[in-house]
């Protein structure tokens, strides 16, 4: 009954899903997610496979990133996804309705942030993924100035400030206590949290700044690991089986005096 509770509060605190979509869709989500897809567009083709599963859905991602070698894609949200023709499933992140060991490529764009229980979320995306299968998470950096934003939000519900805002170190652990290895980390958005959209351009030379003086306090991570699955090796024993000795024969002594 308490844990019940506790996550109703914690449903309360979050923004609703249809918050958010519409928050990206507006003028300063729509900056953001412009960066994030053209950073997923250099890093999904890398990865190849037959099926690929995206968790959420804040934007059409384009279909220049899944060109080369993703076959197959499916969109799990919560909400009816407009996908474009996309194969789209309604389901909840933390049950997905899939098969184990059948996905190639996992894709989280701020799934984390507005998700109930992430470390549930995270359980199920290494329970579908095959062994070295990919997972790619965007998520908000806490440790940003987006991140200090958040102490200024504007009340409960508000987007994205009530989002998690989880650091990219703690997804790194949580990804390492599930067995994955962390293959890259790419940083994006240096500039502040400005809504006046003719100020963002203008700040555009903070991305480059950004990159190679602060990394570690981007705004946003794109975080890329593999599925490691660790195989048994059998050990024969050290020891043989002692031959057995013909009767009558007297056994030799192990010390000698």
């Amino acid at each position: 009954m308490m844990r019940r509770k506790n996550k109703q509060q914690l449903a309360d605190l979050l923004p609703s899903q249809d918050a958010v979509r519409v928050w990206f869709r507006g003028p300063a989500g729509r900056v953001l997610l412009d960066q994030e897809h053209q950073l997923l567009e250099q890093r999904l083709p890398d990865l190849f496979g037959y099926h690929l599963v995206q968790l959420g859905f804040l934007g059409e991602v384009p279909e220049s990133a899944f060109a080369t070698r993703i076959r197959e894609r499916l969109v799990v949200d919560t909400l009816s996804p407009a996908t474009g023709g996309v194969a789209s499933l309604l389901a909840c992140w933390e049950c997905l309705p899939v098969g184990t060991d059948c996905v190639d490529v996992a894709l989280l764009v701020h799934t984390l942030d507005f998700a109930m229980d992430p470390h549930q979320v995270l359980r199920e995306v290494e329970r579908i993924l095959i062994p070295e299968g990919r997972v790619v998470i965007v998520g908000f950096n806490a440790f940003s100035l987006w991140g200090l934003r958040r102490l200024w939000h504007c009340g409960p519900g508000s987007v994205p400030w009530r989002g998690r805002f989880i650091a990219a170190r703690r997804i790194h652990d949580w990804l390492s206590l599930l067995g994955f290895d962390l293959e890259r980390v790419d940083r994006l958005m240096f500039r502040p949290p400005l809504w006046r959209m003719g100020m963002m351009p203008r700040l555009a030379f903070l991305e480059a700044l950004g990159r190679r003086c602060w990394p570690l306090f981007s705004s946003v991570y794109v975080i890329q690991a593999v599925k490691r699955v660790s195989t048994l090796t059998p050990i024969e024993p050290a020891w043989r089986a002692r031959r057995s000795l013909p009767a009558g024969q007297a056994v030799e002594p192990t010390a000698r005096g």
